[in-house]
């Protein structure tokens, strides 16, 4: 018999893919109410960065708002000087008084220490604290500089993250590594060196800042590089040596789709051997392209593993020679811009709405057997078929729209269907379908065809 064809009533079941989950200890991002769990059996957390110049209080606030709105649940903010360090109560007072909860993390290089003292009230409103253990100064004043910085955090309840990275990496202890590796029998390659160098330093520094009062759960750790490969190995030898929540990037990922795919690319494989407990893309945006692109592409790649849901999925087919006509993928961005710019209020109008699902399909080929297989899905007329879009809702053929408001008709059902959020179907539609106002262009939308 072929063993490449099995009969279902003998063979065990095909594993279902699922990532992988691993126990780190939970920490605590908070500011008021907000409390953002990151690490043990949280969802992992969408984390973003602003690049206004953090001293435009006003500014800043506002594109935190925006990033806050598209999805990132913690925002990091540089703190680079006084006029920054003075203008982060005003921030986060301005969040405030715009119902913007988010926790913001000062990013902190070479001055933190200063900073942090000279400005209290700076570190009060922050809810965490970035530092770079390659640039806090050598030698033991580098060592006094950081405890005194992990000191003000302790002493505010505030959680850190160690964020080692390989450009900024502590030359010193690199140097070392390098001698003790040209003692060995068979030295090590020069990038395994790094490796262990990253990973050294960041352990140390979080030993470090444990024994000066914060506890493990408090002390998030990375080790960002620009290399797939490289961040891949760094971060699952990290993973296996310690249980500290782990903050996921690729970093200086590039722009538009190289960084988007290098970042997918890397953190996916992480992701799904359950590494990572908060992840950001470093994307360099694309002239005139809004910040918040960096956190649309990290909640795709967690919705993309089945890890965390965001916003309703539309699928779309990518077009052939059946599909002369471009109106299905009009549509079908027509109708994701439409849905991810419905979310900020549809999330907390529509509880489960982030989990529908839409298929917008351009011909009789599979536009039918997706869109049975989506909440709701619309199979558009190919090239040479006939002019008619048959609509699907539940996998159930619901009506058949045509003529030329099919693209109005389809948004409206969506949002009718989006209102069923996550209660029982049943509780929410009457006998014959979703309560669906009037239609225009339709006649007896709800008559099967």
């Amino acid at each position: 018999m072929d063993t490449a064809v099995r009969s279902v009533t003998q063979a065990d079941p095909i594993p279902l893919g699922v990532a992988q989950a691993r126990r780190s200890r939970q920490g605590v991002v908070a500011w008021g109410a907000n409390r953002v769990t990151v690490g043990g059996d949280a969802p992992v957390r969408v984390q973003s960065m602003t690049n206004t110049d953090t001293a435009d209080a006003i500014g800043t606030a506002i594109q935190v708002k925006e990033l806050a709105q598209a999805g990132s649940e913690l925002v990091r903010i540089t703190v680079n000087n006084d006029e920054a360090a003075a203008a982060v109560p005003h921030i986060r007072e301005q969040l405030d008084r715009m119902g913007i909860a988010v926790p913001l993390i000062g990013d902190f290089h070479y001055n933190g220490h200063k900073l942090l003292t000279d400005h209290p009230a700076c570190a009060e409103a922050l809810s965490k604290y970035r530092i770079n253990p390659g640039n806090v100064g050598k030698g033991e004043k580098g060592d006094r500089q950081f405890a005194q910085m992990v000191e003000i955090a302790a002493r505010h309840d505030k959680p850190v993250r160690i964020g080692v990275n390989w450009g900024s990496l502590d030359q010193e202890l690199l140097a070392r590594l390098m001698d003790d590796n040209s003692r060995r029998a068979e030295p090590w390659e020069a990038r395994q060196v790094m490796y262990e160098a990253l990973i050294t330093s960041a352990l140390e520094s979080a030993r470090k800042a444990e024994e000066i009062g914060l506890r493990r759960e408090q002390v998030m750790l990375s080790c960002k590089v620009s290399g797939v490969q490289d961040l891949i190995a760094v971060y699952q030898e990290l993973a296996r040596r310690c249980d500290n929540p782990l903050h996921l990037g690729l970093t200086e990922a590039g722009m538009g789709t190289k960084g988007t795919v290098a970042s997918a690319a890397a953190l996916s494989v992480l992701l799904q051997q359950g590494i990572g407990d908060t992840i950001r893309v470093s994307l360099t945006p694309q002239p005139g392209e809004a910040r918040t692109q960096e956190v649309v592409i990290a909640s795709e790649i967690l919705q993309a593993l089945g890890l965390r849901v965001f916003v309703p999925s539309v699928t779309a087919c990518p077009g052939c020679g059946r599909t002369t006509s471009t109106t299905f993928q009009e549509l079908a961005k027509q109708i994701d811009d439409y849905l991810r710019a419905s979310m900020p209020l549809w999330r907390s109008r529509y509880p489960g709405v982030e989990g529908l699902k839409v298929a917008v399909m351009g011909c009789i080929v599979n536009g039918p057997g997706e869109s049975k297989h989506a909440d709701i899905g619309i199979s558009l007329p190919g090239t040479g078929e006939a002019p008619a879009a048959p609509v699907f809702i539940d996998g159930q053929k619901a009506m058949t729209l045509r003529g030329e408001g099919i693209a109005a008709e389809f948004q409206q059902i969506v949002e009718t269907t989006s209102r069923r959020g996550s209660a029982p179907r049943t509780e929410q539609w009457g006998p014959d379908g979703p309560p669906l106002g009037p239609v225009p262009h339709a006649q007896d939308p709800w008559q099967k065809n």
